[in-house]
């Protein structure tokens, strides 16, 4: 089995059930894993035989410009983009931080993790 991750991405998203937080937006921090048996032979040493890591990037940045209310359904379409380009995934695990997220208290960060495992 073999791993491949984003650690600590960076993004500004307008997510949130409140209007304000749509209207302003927040920072965001993913982490993704992404699970799965080789493709192809390692040794040939194309990048067809993995998980793209950049590509990662690019489709939670995609996703990440698409406002919504819930973390949830953003933690969902990037595991359900994940899932249909590289369909010989086994598990995904996402989790999004909101960084200092609008609550009456000091708070470093809200967060939501959710996990895809291939039955």
């Amino acid at each position: 089995m073999i791993n491949v991750a984003l650690h600590g991405a960076e993004f500004y998203g307008k997510h949130g059930f409140y209007p304000e937080e749509q209207l302003l937006g927040s920072r965001f921090v993913v982490d993704i894993s992404v699970d799965f048996e080789p493709k192809g032979e390692l040794l040939h040493d194309k990048l067809t035989d993995t998980v793209n890591y950049e590509h990662l990037y690019e489709l939670t940045y995609a996703q990440m410009q698409k406002p919504r209310k819930l973390i949830e359904s953003l933690c969902q379409a990037i595991i359900d983009d994940v899932v249909y380009h590289y369909s010989f995934v086994e598990k995904v695990t996402i989790t999004i931080k909101k960084l200092y997220p609008p609550l009456p208290g000091k708070v470093a960060h809200s967060g939501v993790t959710i996990t895809y495992q291939k039955h």
